[in-house]
């Protein structure tokens, strides 16, 4: 079977029952999808946040939904970044193994240890997620940077992009 865009399917970390994407700080794949053309995944900033500067992380997986192919050499990479020139949102991947458990940090502004963040903007670039088996997923790190004197961000999009092979 062939690995579809549906297939590419992305989850709240958390832990299983987890539906809010501002509590998707590691830990377990939650049961709920994220849709990556979506805001929401942070939550707004206020004026004093965008006034001294903010730097938030959040933790997603990828799930390779199919129930029977392997996606071969995964990809993720930065389809559209943020539309305000202020904003700037960096990726990286997480440290477990290939359906694992990530790391869960200690609140939204703590760092996770040892992800190297990046923004690849095509698929040529893209962070390397490695072969993922039918049903199995990989965890992604998304660092949002807001730069300081930024005015108010209500709504702040990004889009990812992944795409593998079959095997």
């Amino acid at each position: 079977m062939t690995i579809i865009a549906a297939n590419f399917q992305t989850r709240l970390s958390g832990g299983a029952s987890n539906a809010d994407g501002n509590a998707s700080l590691g830990g377990a794949i939650s049961n709920n999808v994220y849709n990556t053309a979506t805001d929401g995944l942070f939550d707004a900033v206020s004026a004093a946040q965008a006034a001294a500067g903010l730097i938030e992380f959040r933790c997603i997986y990828l799930r390779n939904d199919n129930v029977s192919t392997q996606m071969t050499a995964a990809r993720v990479w930065i389809q559209s970044n943020t539309p305000d020139a202020q904003t700037q949102l960096a990726i990286g991947v997480g440290t477990s193994a290939v359906n694992g458990t990530e790391q869960t940090i200690a609140n939204e502004t703590t760092p996770p240890t040892s992800v190297t963040f990046s923004e690849p903007a095509t698929a040529a670039t893209g962070l390397a997620l490695g072969n993922i088996p039918a049903g199995q997923h990989r965890a992604i790190w998304l660092r949002r940077t807001i730069n300081a004197g930024a005015p108010a961000i209500a709504s702040d999009a990004v889009t990812l992009g992944f795409d593998a092979e079959t095997t």
